[in-house]
C-alpha cells in the first residue's frame, strides 16, 4: 500500500495525523528538525501496530528537506499523501521581528511547503492521483501574531496554485484551518483535527474540498 510523509512531526497534529494514516495500514515516514522528536513519533506509530520510518531535516533547508524526501520513496515508495505541518508559531507585533526573523519564518511556514510539494506533486500528477495536505491557521490576520498570519496566508494561496497547476492531473491539494490553540482534551484536540487529513485524502475527486476549516 502506498505510503503518507507528515513533514512536521511533532507531538500535536503531525502526531495524530501519523497514527491517523498508520491506523488505516498505511506506511508513514516522519520528517522532524530533531532526531528525538522524529522517534518519538515513530515509537508511538509502532506501539499502535503501524509501520513508521523516522527521518531529520529542517524544513528551511531545501537540500535536507529533498533528501528526506527521497529516502521516504526510498524505504517506502512514492508517496500517496504528503501532509506538510512545520510552521514557526510566534508571538510577534508588527515591526516587532527584524527582517532575518520574518524571512526565517516564512522559510519554513511557505517555502518549506513549496519545496516538498515541488518534490513530490509532479510524480504525482505523472500517476495520476495524490494528496498534498498543508496545515494552516489564522482565516483572519492577528496583529500579535504577523509572521504566523503572513505564514498562513502564503500557504492557503500556494494550495490554490498547487490545485491549479496539478489539480486537473489527480492531485489533491488542500489545507486544513486551524482556528485556535491545539491540546489534547479542547476543542482543537489534535486526534480531532487528525480526521479531517484523512477525509480529504479519500474524498472522491467530484467532491474534493480546498479548504476545511476545523469548528472545534
Amino acid at each position: 500500500m502506498p505510503g503518507a510523509v507528515v513533514i512536521g512531526a511533532g507531538p500535536g497534529i503531525g502526531r495524530s495525523v501519523a497514527l491517523r494514516f498508520a491506523k488505516e495500514g498505511l506506511p508513514v515516514a516522519l520528517v522532524s528538525r530533531t532526531e528525538e522528536t522524529a522517534r518519538a513519533v515513530a515509537e508511538a506509530v509502532s506501539g499502535a501496530g503501524g509501520r513508521a520510518v523516522p527521518l531529520t531535516a529542517d524544513s528551511a533547508d531545501e537540500t535536507a528537506l529533498r533528501a528526506a524526501l527521497d529516502a521516504a520513496a526510498a524505504e517506502l515508495g512514492p508517496p500517496d499523501v504528503v501532509v506538510y505541518n512545520a510552521a514557526i508559531i510566534q508571538a510577534d507585533s508588527p515591526g516587532e521581528l527584524s527582517a532575518r526573523a520574518q524571512l526565517d519564518a516564512w522559510a519554513v511556514n511557505v517555502v518549506g511547503a513549496l519545496t516538498a510539494a515541488a518534490h513530490v506533486a509532479p510524480g504525482m500528477a505523472q500517476r495520476g492521483s495524490g494528496s498534498f495536505i498543508v496545515t494552516g491557521g489564522m482565516p483572519k490576520p492577528k496583529p500579535d501574531y504577523v509572521s504566523l498570519s503572513f505564514g498562513k496566508a502564503g500557504v492557503r494561496t500556494l494550495v490554490t496554485l498547487l490545485d491549479l497547476e496539478y489539480g486537473p492531473s489527480g492531485v489533491h491539494a488542500a489545507t486544513v484551518t486551524v482556528p485556535g490553540v491545539v491540546a489534547p482534551g479542547t476543542d482543537y484536540d489534535p486526534d480531532d483535527i487528525a480526521e479531517h487529513y484523512w477525509r480529504l485524502h479519500t474524498q472522491p475527486r467530484e467532491l474534493w474540498e480546498r479548504e476545511v476549516v476545523h469548528g472545534g
